[in-house]
């Protein structure tokens, strides 16, 4: 990343890249393997590219020069974020999709009679409420276990899809506020022996 730096963003950007990187692992982790929330995964995409919008041009002491600048920075850190949340989101959903084997607690009626991987995850959606998804299943043109293996990933990349998107418009927004808001350029002087100071 850093061949981008002095060309297209400030180094202070792909420094929050990483932290917004860092960012990513901290949320899918938290969020989809110990405490499996997912709807919070969504909820924290636009506040996330919010703050690493601001933080990209903040690290960059970003006082001065061409608004473009300022908003590449925010957008840069913030498809870097929105990326890893989506990969890191899609590789959950893979190892649970074809690690599943059908094992349910006896409390829940106990293992399912299923070939594991997507044969098992399909007739868990069968099994839902007693089946009250079988009719928005059926209506979504799903009847077996390969319409559904397309229909479960095709949802899966929409989602990770909404969230590289929501997290582009936090980084655009935090740039904006940055941009904003930010601190004005150090004024040049000279002091009385001649040299030059920053008033």
């Amino acid at each position: 990343m850093s061949v981008l730096a002095g060309r297209l963003v400030d180094r202070g950007a792909i420094t929050a890249a990483y932290v917004g990187i860092g960012m990513a692992v901290t949320i899918a982790v938290s969020f989809l393997l110990i405490i499996p929330i997912e709807p919070v995964v969504w909820l924290l995409a636009l506040p996330s590219g919010l703050m690493i919008g601001y933080y990209a041009n903040q690290r960059s002491d970003r006082r001065a020069g061409p608004w473009s600048r300022i908003i590449a920075n925010g957008i840069f850190a913030a498809a870097v974020t929105g990326l890893t949340m989506a990969a890191l989101l899609l590789a959950v959903k893979a190892l649970f999709f074809y690690a599943d084997n059908g094992y349910r607690d006896q409390s829940a009626g106990g293992s399912i009679t299923c070939d594991p991987g997507a044969d098992c995850v399909y007739q868990r959606y069968l099994l839902v409420d007693d089946g009250a998804r079988i009719p928005d299943l059926e209506a979504a043109g799903v009847t077996d276990v390969g319409s559904f293996t397309a229909f479960y990933w095709s949802s899966q990349l929409s989602t990770a899809g909404l969230i590289i998107v929501v997290t582009l418009l936090g980084g655009l927004g935090g740039a904006a506020i940055y941009g904003i808001t930010r601190p004005k350029p150090l004024r040049q002087g000279r002091s009385s022996d001649g040299t030059v100071a920053s008033a």
